[in-house]
């Protein structure tokens, strides 16, 4: 997979933040690993990246071992530091749980959202569908992140959509070469869609079906992306799909 402009390179720290250094640098690592700006594989230094970033290298340091305990990367020591393949179990099992949360969360969405939430929502729809005429993938997967992020934070459920970002990190990556090379982007804006619809109307029911759809694309498009991309990924199949 070439390197092109929808998988730009590390961006700039914001030192005017009062947001921890490494929480930074960790957050904009962990944004190029899921956009393939390092590859599976890939050997990164912390003094690279320190260099890249204008940072020291202990916030670095700190960052890669998030990274690691996030399944992104492996530390061997006296050896370096290496990107890891996308795993297939891991996928699974982030989809897994993000549907426990999330089709939770849309059920106390339809039955909570206040309308300025629904607007914040469809206003979503429509930069989604911008970015998709401007063929911005990076954009939309942005748009994607906070539209259900949006939905979590709409009805209190802050921890929820934390415990969700914190198990994804192998499925964004197989999202992320989705986007780009099998799910067709207006499918999930359809999906998206649905989900606010649902929301709109007050249907639990429809909201949870809407949510469980949406999130078993990714099963169809995996098995594609396998074949495409092996040297991506590390085929530990799951026990159950």
């Amino acid at each position: 997979m070439e390197r092109d402009q929808q998988r730009p390179g590390l961006r700039p720290i914001d030192m005017d933040s009062s947001e921890p250094v490494a929480r930074r640098v960790f957050r904009e690592l962990r944004r190029a690993i899921v956009r393939m700006a390092f590859l599976p594989g890939q050997a990164l230094s912390e003094q690279d990246i320190a260099d890249q970033l204008g940072v020291s290298r202990q916030p670095v340091r700190e960052a890669f071992i998030k990274l690691s305990e996030a399944g992104l990367l492996l530390i061997r020591p006296q050896r370096g530091s290496f990107i890891v393949k996308i795993s297939v179990r891991q996928v699974f099992d982030a989809r897994f749980v993000r549907e426990a949360v999330e089709v939770a969360v849309v059920a106390r969405a339809a039955a909570e959202a206040a309308a300025r939430h629904i607007d914040e929502f469809r206003d979503n729809l429509k930069q989604q569908a911008d970015a998709v005429a401007d063929r911005d993938h990076g954009r939309f997967m942005e748009l994607d992140e906070a539209f259900h992020r949006a939905i979590a934070l709409s009805v209190g459920c802050d921890y929820a959509w934390r415990v969700v970002e914190e198990t994804k990190a192998q499925m964004d990556r197989a999202r992320y070469l989705s986007i780009a090379d099998t799910t067709p982007l207006p499918r999930l804006i359809a999906q998206h869609t649905a989900v606010v619809d649902a929301i709109a109307a007050h249907d639990g029911e429809a909201a949870q079906a809407a949510m469980r759809t949406h999130l078993r694309e990714i099963l169809t498009s995996l098995p594609e992306l396998e074949k495409r991309f092996p040297a991506l990924f590390n085929h530990d199949v799951p026990e159950t799909p």
